[in-house]
């Protein structure tokens, strides 16, 4: 899906700019990667916490023997679950003539069971798998009823009222396009900062997993602000409760306020199912 990059967040530089920074090695390693939130302070690393980045800066580092720079596609927060993150690591000329083979194998004998790694890719000297990512999509997951979920209980928001999907559905419209989000992110984050950004898609739909009935939320932009998702999904949720009118949604939008919106839901129930990348920089390591 081609995704409009006139709100792309700033201080964005081109790929020909990033290579020529002489502290770049001689190409990319790009690691798409799974994991279960449950256990994690979030993806980035920070002092003291278990973080996914901290265990993939770690396994790398004993892998290639040496101080690594890791950059991601998107940060996730705690307890937020992630089927297709992509992490960019400078490499060496000696490294690049690594197998995949030998560092899949690596990478799967370090990394703790909460993470899995899925796939390598070669990419230009200077990518990025943040700068470079032309979309990002995430699906957040409800169950509705009183049955309490089972095998989704653990990726899954649980409600025991039903929702009007078909109105969820309608309400996300209002959210399609590029707009300023301020009133769907966390307020202190949003500080000082440019809050424009450009949805493609924001789906709701119903769909069975595994014998169970979920309501999916499926969101696909350039980028995204601290909880914004999960923002959108809690002020959907009002919408198909019946508290507020499909309408509501553009009102909070335009009110560009953090308190016009509805709560921001937990997170547990989101994913992180993709990035999409220009086809031609990554090639699949063999």
């Amino acid at each position: 899906m081609q995704v409009s990059n006139a709100c792309q967040p700033p201080e964005r530089p081109s790929i020909e700019e990033r290579a020529t920074d002489p502290s770049t090695l001689d190409g990319t390693l790009v690691l798409k990667l799974g994991y279960w939130g449950a256990e994690f302070c979030g993806f980035a690393a920070q002092p003291g916490r278990r973080t996914v980045a901290g265990e993939v800066e770690r396994s790398l580092q004993t892998l290639l023997r040496r101080d690594i720079d890791l950059t991601c596609a998107g940060r996730t927060d705690a307890g937020v679950h992630a089927i297709a993150q992509y992490v960019s690591v400078p490499v060496t000329e000696a490294e690049l003539a690594l197998p995949a083979r030998r560092l899949m194998h690596g990478l799967s004998a370090l990394l703790p069971d909460d993470i899995s790694p899925a796939c390598l890719y070669r990419a230009p000297k200077g990518f990025s798998a943040r700068f470079d990512a032309r979309a990002r999509s995430y699906r957040y997951r409800i169950v509705a009823g009183e049955a309490r979920p089972v095998l989704a209980w653990g990726h899954s928001w649980w409600l025991r009222n039903e929702l009007d999907v078909s109105s969820m559905h309608e309400a996300a419209q209002a959210l399609v396009g590029e707009h300023d989000f301020k009133s769907f992110c966390k307020a202190t984050s949003a500080e000082g900062k440019p809050t424009h950004r450009y949805v493609a898609r924001c789906d709701v739909s119903e769909a069975e997993e595994c014998g169970e009935r979920v309501i999916c939320i499926d969101v696909v932009g350039n980028a995204f602000l601290h909880s914004m998702v999960r923002t959108i999904a809690g002020t959907l949720v009002e919408v198909g409760r019946g508290h507020r009118d499909a309408s509501w949604v553009a009102d909070a939008l335009a009110a560009c306020d953090r308190k016009a919106a509805g709560p921001c839901a937990p997170a547990k129930g989101l994913t992180f199912v993709g990035v999409d990348y220009p086809q031609e920089l990554l090639v699949p390591w063999e």
